[in-house]
């Protein structure tokens, strides 16, 4: 199992598709999607392993809100509901141990 020291989250709905964050990304974690979001916009999305957590591509995002970087946190596979938008998301262990549940989606926590 892989862990990475941090988590990149794209809103699908925000991104414009313009490979910015991807190409900025040092360890090559963020690739186009195969659907299109409802824009029309093929959005960009974290690969699952391999964030640092450095935030560089929230600072080349030209789009305000669609990337949020988590430093310091750990993924895990392990999968929660997400009560709001009915989506399926991973479980998030930050560096005192306690779980905190986030939608990849909507951002909303999920207790």
């Amino acid at each position: 199992m892989s862990i990475s020291k941090g988590h990149v989250i794209i809103r699908a709905s925000e991104c414009k598709g313009c490979q910015l964050c991807i190409e900025a990304c040092p360890d090559h974690v963020l690739k186009l999607a195969e659907k299109l979001n409802h824009m029309g916009y093929k959005p960009a999305t974290y690969t699952g392993e391999g964030c640092t957590g450095c935030g560089i591509c929230y600072y080349t995002c030209p789009e305000p809100g669609a990337i949020t970087v988590f430093k310091g946190w750990n993924t895990w596979p392990e999968n929660a509901m997400c009560p709001v938008c009915k989506k399926e998301t991973k479980v998030y262990h930050g560096k005192n141990g306690k779980d905190v549940v986030l939608c990849t989606e909507c951002l909303n926590p999920i207790s």
